[in-house]
């Protein structure tokens, strides 16, 4: 893969035929690389490992800071994109760590190639981060569903949290938590708008998260409660359950719980 596939499935055209070419050119590319042979072994070996356990997903929120982190010293823990802003915060680590947005990969390209921590990072990061033994490269569709199993291809939807949400299903988790799900944004906008961050970002946990002068896409909460809600669906399909345990927030998705309850009981 090469810088030209970065950003792909955003350069579509009104021709829907050329779309599909794009897509399928993209998946061929993709699938000779040893780094999609890779990451499918990694994925298959991870195949239900932890069945019936317990995660929590740490999303980006500030109320992120608000969360007693040191319940999560013995329960597996999904960080998320720029997690890393917070470890000089904390002693807290994350068990893995998620991220699919083409600006966050390339943002954040020097902590994911230099950490010990694995990672879940969407192809398109390829260019910036390398084949790395701590990486597992996962290959997007733009067909909206849920990935049961994440080996072939994931729907990455409007939200890193979607994808660690499949994640969790794929290894087995039986009860996932998530934690600093504000599902609010202190800058407004058009949906997936790409935009320029000011001085101070109020928006996640770490003012510098999108530091002064970098882009970010402004979110999109329909379509992300379109995706919570495929995912809550598909968990209590198969017996399992999503629950919010934020402090505070706008998520009303999952049924909500304390972090404490959720890990303790």
């Amino acid at each position: 893969m090469d810088s030209n596939d970065v950003l792909v499935t955003q350069r579509a055209t009104n021709n829907p035929y050329i779309n599909a070419a794009k897509l399928v050119l993209r998946r061929l590319r993709w699938d000779v690389r040893p780094a999609s042979w890779q990451s499918r072994a990694k994925l298959k070996d991870l195949r239900n490992r932890y069945a019936g356990g317990k995660a929590v997903i740490l999303c980006n929120g500030p109320s992120l800071l608000k969360s007693d982190l040191s319940l999560l010293d013995r329960i597996f823990t999904f960080g998320l994109n720029k997690i890393n802003l917070l470890f000089d915060k904390s002693t807290f680590r994350p068990s893995c760590i998620v991220a699919v947005n083409p600006l966050v990969l390339q943002q954040n390209a020097a902590f994911f190639r230099d950490t010990d921590i694995p990672l879940f990072l969407e192809s398109q990061g390829l260019p910036f981060t390398g084949k790395a033994g701590h990486i597992t490269y996962l290959h997007d569709t733009p067909h909206r569903y849920f990935a049961k199993d994440c080996c072939m291809s994931i729907y990455t939807g409007p939200t890193v949290t979607y994808t660690a949400l499949q994640l969790a299903f794929h290894m087995g988790f039986s009860d996932v938590a998530l934690i600093g799900a504000d599902h609010s944004f202190a800058v407004q906008g058009p949906a997936n708008k790409t935009v320029v961050a000011g001085e101070k970002d109020e928006s996640h946990f770490d003012p510098n998260y999108f530091a002064a002068g970098t882009k970010w896409q402004l979110p999109d909460l329909f379509e992300s409660e379109v995706s919570y809600t495929m995912a809550k669906h598909m968990f209590e399909a198969h017996d399992r359950r999503v629950f919010n345990a934020t402090e505070g927030g706008e998520l009303d998705v999952f049924p909500r719980i304390s972090l404490k309850q959720f890990v303790c009981g």
